[in-house]
């Protein structure tokens, strides 16, 4: 029990609940945990982002002033970093970060008192001064001021004391500043052994791995392993680490905005020793030594890296999510891709999925996503490192040209000489499988960046040697009328990470618009999904595909896709993805009316031909897209003989039919016809004719001469 510093009234701490926020406190524990909500601390400003100023509170706790909680705007504040500064903890998380908030009070004088808190209890400065608990170095200071003042005699009792080996290391040690006695020297040999110590004698530290310093918070360790990324801040050199276990970035500093170690680069294996830190919430080494390793050193830790590699590397043998021929037929190749996958993830290299912006495409991408950030969140201790290593890039069409490889090779070149990031693991699902990407990968390859290629589509043979991998059945001569890119890319995904397996069994069959293998059928039932759950999901995710289509929208896919569920797994009705379906269905209805009223129909040859002009009769900027309005009037239009829809625009023609057409061989057939009409095929076989405006016409007749020579 003692009295409030305040107001002098009985308390058990030191400060009564009335003034406690009368109080400034210094903090000196080693976790966020240790924090008092509603406190008011004293820190120093670490630096700002655009949603507030990051404070340091003591030395091992980060905590984040948000803008909201300023009383004036944030580019008004004329804060540096190392400013002392006052503010309240509002709330710490369970995740470690600290929410703060401004003090009006920004002088130590004036609040009404100072208690320093310590990770157990909390203390008046002079208490803890008195209970011996300053640092060495005033210690020190006090024997060799003792010693100086020589003005009085020494009792039996004393002269025993500094005789003995402790004392005389004490006073020895201690008598920089002061001239310490012959006699004292001669009867502390052991003193004069640790004073004449250099560093090489201090006991190397045992090597630590990565993934067991959250235990080590406030320790020093040692470190080794290979610098992944190296960037400039305006205070310290961030070096990333990465070693046989996980990875973490390292803090060098030399001085506000100076490269600290400017020899240690991407690339380079180092011995790192320094203390473990919790830096904005997530664990942080700051240097303390960091030296490049040669030689015999080197090669130890390369091989300790490549054999780890190598062996998570591998994905465990597993089976196919259901009996389906077209998988079997790429069963290597779905290894090598989850292969490639789990090493880019080891080796901490950034992976980008492409995908066409289709139902297909984002529930494969979201396949291979869903496999792949929990394998990310294990291996680095960043909180946002699932962002940071994973990125979906959607594409407008199905081809991955230069338009998006010189997009890729800008942002990872940047990336690379602004921050010293590697080079990233390129996979394409959906998309990518024709000789017209061929150009693209080739721009990639240039940079030693790597590709792999997911795709259900009839690929060309060109693409093997382009790329690392090419997942693709159509050159396993497996028949591709019955596969999806989600049923191989969910298959990827299920060897990528065998722990969620079971949250990728109803996407095979969310990617099926009709005619849906009855294995996957049983697979979505068997977890959870019926038939109308499954369609909601893909109606729902091809609605939110069409909208700000080249972004990932990674939350609002994965909700669709995997949220809205129970405790037990189990689709809730009335869910987010029902509600989106509901939308679909309206808009593509609309659309569907003008279009049949407005379709012309032709016999050639005992073919039907439905004809829809998709300038003059769609809405060319709204939902749906031409692609997904031709997919389903081509599904409702057709009847029981060959049936051909042909989607005719100002500059495009699409075609959809009930027998497999070569749209390669239909563009080579109206070029022909059509010699100056700047004829081309996007897309390989199962993609579309582009021409001129101007020879639509033209076009429009050839198009129908060729359908005639391939399915009459």
């Amino acid at each position: 029990m003692g009295n409030c510093i305040i107001c002098g009234t009985p308390v058990d701490g030191e400060v009564c609940a009335s003034h406690e926020e009368d109080v400034v406190f210094e903090f000196r524990g080693t976790a966020a945990s240790h924090l008092t909500p509603n406190r008011y601390y004293r820190g120093t400003v670490d630096g700002y982002a655009d949603f507030g100023v990051f404070v340091d509170v003591g030395d091992h706790v980060t905590g984040l002033l948000h803008r909201s909680e300023l009383d004036q705007r944030l580019e008004s504040l004329d804060w540096e970093p190392g400013d002392e500064v006052f503010v309240q903890v509002l709330d710490v998380r369970d995740n470690g970060n600290v929410d703060l908030g401004w003090s009006i009070r920004q002088r130590e004088r004036e609040f009404r008192g100072q208690l320093i808190e310590t990770a157990d209890d909390e203390f008046r400065t002079e208490d803890l001064a008195d209970d011996g608990s300053t640092d060495d170095a005033d210690t020190s200071s006090d024997h060799s001021a003792g010693d100086d003042t020589g003005g009085s005699e020494t009792t039996p009792d004393e002269t025993e004391s500094t005789d003995s080996p402790a004392t005389a290391t004490e006073t020895v040690a201690g008598a920089s500043g002061s001239v310490a006695t012959e006699s004292a020297a001669a009867s502390a040999p052991a003193a004069d052994d640790t004073a004449d110590a250099t560093p090489e004698d201090e006991p190397t530290l045992n090597r630590t791995t990565i993934d067991s310093i959250d235990s080590q918070v406030g320790s020093v360790v040692r470190l080794e392993g290979e610098i992944i990324g190296a960037r400039q801040t305006s205070g310290p050199t961030v070096f990333e680490l990465r070693d046989e276990s996980a990875t973490v970035e390292c803090a060098a500093f030399e001085e506000a905005g100076v490269r600290a170690y400017p020899d240690v680069d991407v690339d380079d294996v180092v011995a790192l020793e320094g203390e473990v830190e919790r830096h904005h919430g997530d664990l942080q080494v700051e240097t303390e030594t960091l030296e490049i390793l040669e030689g015999e050193a080197r090669e130890t830790v390369v091989e300790r890296l490549e054999t780890a590699i190598e062996q998570e590397a591998r994905p465990a043998k597993t089976k196919p999510l259901a009996d389906h021929d077209g998988v079997t037929a790429v069963a290597d190749e779905l290894e090598a891709a989850a292969t490639t996958i789990r090493r880019a993830v080891m080796e901490a290299r950034p992976i980008v999925v492409r995908h066409c912006a289709s139902a297909d495409g984002y529930v494969a991408g979201a396949a291979i996503e869903r496999a792949v950030l929990p394998l990310i969140r294990e291996k680095h201790t960043r909180e946002d490192a699932e962002y940071h290593y994973f990125e979906r890039r959607p594409l407008e069409g199905r081809v991955y040209d230069m338009d998006a490889a010189t997009d890729d090779v800008t942002s990872m070149l940047e990336a690379r000489d602004r921050h010293g990031e590697q080079l990233p693991l390129v996979v394409l699902v959906d998309a990518g499988s024709t000789v017209e990407s061929v150009d693209g990968y080739e721009l990639l390859s240039l940079y030693d960046a790597d590709a792999v290629v997911v795709d259900a589509s009839r690929a060309d043979d060109e693409i093997t040697d382009a790329v690392s991998v090419a997942v693709t059945p159509s050159l396993a001569d497996a028949d591709v009328s019955d596969i999806t890119a989600t049923a191989l890319a969910a298959n990827v995904a299920s060897q990528v990470n065998g722990d969620i397996r079971g949250e990728l069994e109803h996407l095979p069959a969310v990617s099926y618009w009709e005619d849906t293998p009855s294995e996957y059928v049983d697979l979505a039932t068997e977890a959870g999904f019926d038939e109308t759950a499954v369609s909601e999901r893909r109606e729902a995710v091809a609605l939110e595909a069409y909208y700000q289509s080249y972004k990932d929208k990674r939350e609002l896919v994965a909700d669709l896709l995997f949220g809205d569920s129970d405790d037990d797994g189990r689709p809730r009705d009335g869910d987010l993805a029902a509600h989106v379906s509901e939308q679909f269905r309206a808009k593509l209805e609309t659309e569907l009316e003008t279009a049949r009223e407005n379709l012309t129909t032709e016999n050639v040859d005992g073919v039907t031909v439905a004809v829809l002009d998709t300038d003059a009769f769609t809405h060319r900027y709204n939902f749906p897209t031409t692609r997904l309005l031709l997919d389903a009037l081509h599904r409702r239009q057709r009847d029981d003989g060959p049936f051909v829809t042909l989607g005719l625009g100002e500059s495009d023609c699409y075609v959809r039919a009930t027998e497999p057409v070569d749209i390669r061989q239909l563009g080579d057939s109206i070029a022909e016809a059509v010699p100056d009409g700047g004829v081309h095929v996007v897309g390989g076989r199962d993609g579309h004719v582009e021409f001129l405006p101007g020879v639509r016409d033209g076009v429009r007749d050839a198009a129908l001469e060729a359908l005639e020579e391939q399915l009459g």
